[in-house]
């Protein structure tokens, strides 16, 4: 969806330099001040790395429980304007917040192969709820951005942690689910030798193995296949990230394409507050698009985060046995987060 910038920018003159910079140093609405939750990590790190060489950055606040002001120093290095600094450990999360506009966090633990990301819910559960606590006291009004897995719980846990504090906006809280699209676009782009860059596949439900609908009868530009490539291809969306954990074997799960997906949403939820119309990106959020109290689909993004929820659309019969196939999924693992959530102290 709603393909509002590419991460990369080619290497430029010190002369075309300073004349961007002098833009964007007079350019009030590119102010964005980011943190990231978990930046020494293994997502956390090239993520922090796009942020920074972004222009629509002004500050760059990087937190995790090790590491963060060496990662810090080695990235205030770079020659953009973004301003970077550790916090390290729980008592300076508080000043890594103060005035964020928005907050990724990628913290917690990958999966190893063998795991499913429910898997990993005991341990980032707990980390998810403290860093989103920490969130509602220091930052309430800044837009909140989940990648840690498992997206479909750990969300119901950031919303009912912002309720219990009294700030809960559901405008405001996303769950990062922009690597199914980015994967769905990759694959349909080297099935049909298209770009891409040109390729926008809709990818809702949820954030984890068959939640993960990819809908491919929506598919800019349009595209066709025989049913068993359909559902082979389907398939291979919906399991990417096993690849990869198998692929890295023991070593890690998606990191490189995480940080890619994680900053490409960031770059379009800023677009969208400083202003720009007709952002789109699909997102894990509270919605009443179906029987699911959480559900991804194509959001038109604004100012105050959430503007418009597009819903699912006209889909086909094979995309609606997915999504009504998924529902019990679901809603079993909101249901998990919602619990814990209700019993962390």
């Amino acid at each position: 969806m709603g393909r509002s910038h590419r991460v990369q920018r080619p290497l430029m003159s010190s002369e075309t330099r300073s004349r961007r910079n002098a833009c964007w140093y007079t350019c009030p609405e590119n102010n964005a001040k980011v943190a990231v939750l978990g930046a020494s990590g293994g997502i956390g790190q090239p993520l922090s790395l796009l942020l920074k060489n972004s222009p629509l950055v002004s500050r760059l606040s990087l937190y995790d429980i090790a590491h963060t002001p060496g990662v810090a120093a080695d990235l205030s290095h770079i020659e953009t304007r973004a301003t970077v600094k550790g916090f390290l450990g729980p008592e300076q999360l508080p000043e890594c917040l103060k005035g964020c506009d928005v907050v990724v966090i990628p913290a917690g633990v990958p999966r190893k192969p063998g795991m499913t990301r429910d898997d990993l819910f005991n341990t980032n559960a707990s980390i998810v709820a403290t860093l989103t606590s920490a969130c509602a006291k220091h930052c309430p009004e800044a837009m909140i951005c989940v990648i840690s897995n498992p997206v479909n719980s750990t969300i119901p846990i950031t919303s009912e942690v912002f309720k219990k504090h009294g700030v809960y906006n559901p405008n405001r809280i996303f769950g990062v689910t922009t690597l199914d699209i980015v994967r769905a676009n990759t694959f349909v782009a080297e099935l049909k030798g298209l770009d891409p860059a040109r390729v926008s596949v809709p990818v809702i439900g949820g954030h984890a193995g068959k939640t993960i609908i990819p809908l491919i009868s929506q598919c800019t530009p349009k595209v066709d296949f025989p049913q068993d490539q359909l559902e082979k291809l389907t398939g291979r969306i919906q399991e990417a990230g096993t690849e990869v954990v198998k692929a890295k074997a023991g070593a890690g799960s998606a990191t490189l394409s995480m940080a890619y997906a994680g900053a490409r949403f960031v770059f379009s939820l800023v677009d969208a507050m400083n202003g720009k119309e007709g952002v789109i990106e699909c997102s894990f959020v509270r919605s009443e698009e179906t029987e699911s109290p959480y559900f991804s689909t194509p959001l038109l993004l604004g100012k105050n985060g959430i503007e418009k929820n597009l819903g699912i659309g006209k889909i086909t019969p094979f995309e609606e046995k997915m999504v009504a196939e998924a529902m019990s999924e679901l809603k079993a693992s909101i249901k998990k987060g919602e619990d814990f959530a209700k019993n962390f102290k």
